[in-house]
């Protein structure tokens, strides 16, 4: 603690007194300065015990004391320290009066003691208090280290909640909560993930202050490149003192160099994973096995999904090769990540390029879960990637599992999804992948000239051919819905095959007609 007026009170070789501001003892001096002037108060910083002789005071005018007093109360002045026995016998009336009226303390000096002294006893006490925050500061920092190798950084959050009086909270980079101490302080630290993900937008190294005088909370960003890697938060009733700064420094260094090991790890584990999907999708299941060991291994026990995102915009093909931390899908898989770190679930998550991720996740877990909330109801342009799923499988079908994620992906990106499982391929209708444009480009290929015949009001041709194929060729029960002989019938049909140059014996011409007549609706080639 710094110096007080008490503290001082108490120091033997002094002997002040106190005359006024009783209540005001406790608070902290900062400094103790001498000033014989009229008007110090634009000298003054705040925090400061002003000694006076009262050499240029008019120290009985009561109005005059008054309004000295309360300038310096104004400034911040913690107290004054009169000199008795060296212009004055004692401290006059006017100024006690006034120093009461403000409660403002008023010590008296004996003369004996000279100015130089409470200058060195409050020096020597602040550089005492300096020291004592420097050394707690530095058996912080050791307490903390031993936590950060011993325990991670759980224990290196819950050290620094000790040492602040407060609590704290370490967030990854997409504003989840990995940490928090003591665990009253979870919904707390939940609150402030929009507050995490603004600083996260903001080049490294960033801090702010969020909250208020009661609920102070302190965020500093982790990592050591401009990109933001995650953030720490410290909440406590006041600012940080000096050891408290220490400590939530060194926590800071801790946390960054937590980080920056854990992305190495993660880069290496990365290789390892793209070597256990290479060996998967060559069908070489046993050996991608015994390279996933026991980082990967409990992932291929239990089936999976495979899910291959790509980013809503694709990169322009000129555009230069943006840094890894800052290409379309890296924030995607960041979210991979905090989702399977969350849950204690293994994933594996492959970058194929730039422009493509490639996931293992467990069937029905957190990820998965994670990606179809995230993508629930948006189109692909207001989505972070484009993503395919695939049905559920295991290690001897996954190259068949990557075909069905690409083919979702592909239906994602013509319908303007965001996400598409491949489950809605199989277990729906075929119908609604007629709307690519290539389809109906086709179709009105197809069936321009049975429309143009039909056009001149020579026939109803297409018509008659929707009828007749929806009834599989039955000539009498497609007439009867024409409501014509099932001769005319069969007439027009013979037109159709002398326009189109094509025999409807045929099974793949009459699929072909059909899925052209699905695909054009009921409107005519456009022009």
């Amino acid at each position: 603690m710094p110096p007080t007026l008490a503290s001082l009170l108490q120091h033997s070789a002094l002997k002040l007194t106190v005359r006024a501001g009783h209540g005001q003892l406790e608070r902290p001096v900062r400094w103790a300065h001498v000033s014989e002037l009229a008007d110090p108060v634009p000298y003054m910083e705040g925090g400061e015990l002003l000694l006076v002789t009262a050499m240029k005071l008019d120290a009985e005018d009561r109005d005059a004391m008054r309004r000295y007093v309360r300038r310096l109360a104004a400034a911040g002045v913690v107290g004054l320290g009169f000199a008795v026995g060296v212009y004055y016998d004692d401290i006059p009336d006017a100024l006690v009066e006034a120093a009461k009226e403000e409660d403002f303390p008023l010590l008296a000096v004996p003369r004996r003691t000279p100015f130089l002294a409470i200058s060195k006893a409050v020096s020597a006490a602040i550089a005492a208090d300096q020291y004592r925050a420097v050394t707690a500061g530095f058996e912080a920092q050791r307490e903390l280290t031993r936590a950060a190798l011993a325990e991670g950084p759980a224990a290196v959050v819950a050290r620094l909640a000790a040492h602040v009086d407060g609590w704290a909270a370490v967030y990854d980079a997409s504003g989840a909560v990995l940490a928090v101490a003591p665990e009253w302080a979870q919904r707390r630290a939940a609150r402030l993930t929009a507050d995490v993900e603004r600083l996260r937008d903001r080049p490294a190294p960033v801090s702010a202050v969020v909250g208020d005088a009661d609920d102070r909370v302190e965020l500093q960003s982790l990592g050591t490149g401009r990109r933001v890697r995650g953030a720490l938060a410290v909440g406590t009733g006041a600012p940080l003192g000096t050891a408290e700064r220490y400590a939530v420094h060194s926590a800071v260094a801790l946390l960054t160099l937590t980080t920056e090991r854990s992305r190495s790890l993660q880069a290496a584990e990365q290789r390892l994973g793209a070597a256990v999907l290479r060996m998967l999708l060559a069908g070489q299941q046993d050996h991608a096995r015994a390279v996933a060991g026991d980082l990967y291994g409990s992932l291929l026990d239990a089936p999976f999904r495979l899910l291959i995102a790509e980013p809503a915009e694709p990169p322009a093909p000129t555009a230069p090769a943006a840094p890894a931390d800052a290409r379309p899908l890296h924030a995607f898989a960041e979210s991979v990540e905090s989702a399977a770190a969350r849950a204690g679930e293994t994933v594996l998550a492959v970058p194929e390029r730039d422009d493509r991720l490639v996931v293992l996740a467990v069937d029905g877990g957190a990820v998965v879960t994670a990606v179809a909330a995230a993508c629930a109801g948006q189109d692909a342009e207001e989505a972070q990637a484009v993503v395919g799923l695939s049905a559920p499988t295991g290690p001897i079908a996954a190259a068949g599992a990557y075909k069905q994620a690409e083919q979702a992906l592909s239906v994602a990106r013509r319908r303007g999804r965001a996400l598409v499982e491949h489950d809605e391929l199989s277990a729906g209708s075929i119908l609604p992948l007629l709307a690519d444009d290539a389809v109906r480009a086709f179709a009105d290929g197809m069936l321009r000239a049975l429309y143009e015949h039909d056009a001149t009001g020579r026939g109803d041709l297409v018509a008659s051919l929707r009828a007749w194929l929806s009834r599989h060729g039955q000539w009498d029960a497609a007439a009867a819905d024409l409501g014509v002989h099932r001769h005319t019938l069969r007439y027009r049909m013979r037109r159709v095959e002398e326009i189109l140059g094509r025999s409807l014996d045929d099974p793949d011409v009459r699929m072909e007609l059909w899925l052209a007549l699905k695909a054009t609706g009921d409107g005519a080639p456009s022009r």
